[in-house]
């Protein structure tokens, strides 16, 4: 689905809209929208507690998940591309690892690196949004949680996760990568591997890094050790699940 296009199916937390009740605004863009004058007073005490249920549903459904990776990628990587069968690969080695596998719970890359889990028989699991483009889960995620507020699910993202695995993508990408690598920065978690797949895709923002951020001081030399590249999915696997290896996975007949 593009950017332009109207979804036919609209899921608004645990509610789904179609036709002419699909909004045209989301509930994160009402919470900052600050065009209402004092109206927030009266509606903000409400969200709190709408903000409060959304952090109880994903504890709750995602406590007793076990070693898990979140997988981050584009939504607009095309279904047969290679970067879409690399997101295909990195989920099924991630599975044959022990790991389940965490993405946003969308189409493109994130469907492909579910699609690869759940083709090998693990667990895969999608953070949902409500976004005017995006509706549901992909269908190959066997645990789906929907979040109105991107701030609750990007604390999913961290929190039961053992590290972060991404894949070439977009600004959404980038804003995951770049707050992961601030909270291990700032210590806010720690022995978090972060490793970025495709050299060729990476390397021109990582010299920029290099070139301006550590050339004019406003990152230090060891800051950059906190984003490994690879090219091959195997040795990004072998990577960001080195902290802490759970036992491969055994088929049972």
């Amino acid at each position: 689905m593009t950017d332009q296009q109207t979804p036919h199916e609209y899921y608004k937390g645990a509610t789904t809209l179609r036709g002419k009740h699909v909004p045209q605004t989301t509930t994160d863009q009402r919470l900052l929208d600050r065009s209402d004058g004092a109206d927030w007073v009266h509606t903000d005490p409400w969200r709190v507690l709408r903000i409060q249920s959304e952090f109880v549903e994903g504890f709750g459904t995602l406590a007793e998940l076990g070693p898990a990776i979140s997988v981050f990628g584009s939504a607009r990587t095309k279904t047969g591309t290679p970067f879409y069968e690399l997101g295909v690969e990195v989920g099924r080695l991630l599975t044959e690892a022990g790991y389940a596998v965490i993405t946003g719970g969308g189409p493109g890359a994130m469907e492909a690196a579910n699609k690869g889990a759940r083709e090998a028989g693990g667990v895969s699991v999608g953070l949902g949004i409500e976004l005017p483009f995006e509706t549901g889960v992909n269908e190959y995620v066997d645990i789906g949680v929907n979040f109105r507020y991107f701030f609750a699910r990007k604390t999913m993202f961290v929190k039961y996760a053992e590290g972060f695995l991404v894949l070439p993508g977009g600004f959404g990408t980038l804003d995951e990568l770049f707050e992961a690598v601030t909270l291990v920065q700032t210590r806010k978690v720690t022995a978090f591997p972060i490793v970025l797949v495709g050299r060729a895709f990476w390397e021109p923002m990582l010299e920029w890094v290099r070139s301006s951020l550590l050339a004019e001081g406003m990152i230090g030399e060891r800051d950059l050790d906190m984003l490994q590249v690879v090219d091959d999915p195997a040795e990004a696997v072998r990577r960001v699940t080195s902290v802490s290896a759970p036992a491969p996975r055994v088929d049972q007949d």
